[in-house]
């Protein structure tokens, strides 16, 4: 029987976690091996961005720039199953309803859906939308807004710990601690990206660091770390932000 390398299944654990795609029969899947993917979940955005940033640009040829954007919006909700919205619902629910730690953490794994999820949601889609429709290069900005945007929910894991209960949690690759070199591996597509970007698009890593140490500051303070759903919050914040950023009137000609 063939031997693939071990990073090679680490990858599709990683790929099978955060996305809708199937693995090869002859991946290895194990606790151990879920633990350690996350240093690919760039890697997964990645290949979510460039999918839909394609289904964008092919839109974008029979159809208005408006709905193409809205396809490729939908794409990437469906590719991921949703994860990342799931988790921004689930903590504004928590946050927004809870007065402590344990009713924070009571409400965030509740699968009703509450009045600050819903409304949390509806105001993130429609600041994407519209800000995709004001940027430039379309294209190039979903494909760094998903990359770029995993990575920072990373230095969470790195800096901080899991609020959560380890052995009742769903998503122990959010539960193992990450080492230099899990980062090293996920900062590689981040500079792909940016090699393709013009230098000015450098100036989005100080907005993104200073809300990804707000939120981490704040996830200690009201539950003593984060959750599961705290870095989804985190990925869709910084996402978000990304889009609004290359809004700016210096970046419109």
């Amino acid at each position: 029987m063939k031997s693939y390398p071990r990073q090679l299944h680490l990858f599709f654990n990683a790929l099978t976690y955060y996305t809708r795609f199937n693995a090869p029969s002859w991946v290895e899947f194990s606790a151990e091996s879920q633990a350690q993917s996350n240093r690919y979940i760039t890697w997964i955005g990645l290949l979510v961005g460039a999918y839909t940033a394609l289904i964008y640009w092919l839109g974008s040829f029979i159809l208005p720039d408006s709905i193409a954007i809205i396809l490729s919006m939908a794409t990437s909700i469906w590719m991921t199953g949703a994860l990342h919205e799931d988790g921004l619902a689930d903590s504004c629910d928590g946050f927004g309803g809870g007065w402590d730690k344990q009713r924070i953490l009571t409400i965030m794994k509740d699968s009703h859906l509450g009045s600050y999820g819903v409304i949390a949601l509806l105001l993130v889609l429609l600041l994407k939308y519209n800000a995709l429709l004001s940027v430039e290069e379309t294209f190039l900005v979903i494909i760094i807004g998903h990359c770029i945007s995993r990575f920072y929910p990373l230095l969470i894991i790195y800096n901080g710990k899991y609020a959560g209960i380890e052995e009742q949690s769903k998503a122990k690759v959010m539960t193992a601690q990450l080492s230099k070199t899990d980062l090293f591996v996920a900062a590689l597509p981040v500079l792909i990206c940016f090699s393709f970007a013009p230098w000015t698009y450098l100036s989005v890593v100080l907005p993104l660091l200073f809300i990804t140490v707000w939120l981490t500051a704040y996830f200690r303070t009201w539950i003593g770390g984060y959750t599961g759903d705290c870095l989804g919050a985190c990925q869709q914040l910084i996402e978000l932000t990304i889009y609004i950023w290359f809004c700016l009137p210096w970046f419109i000609s």
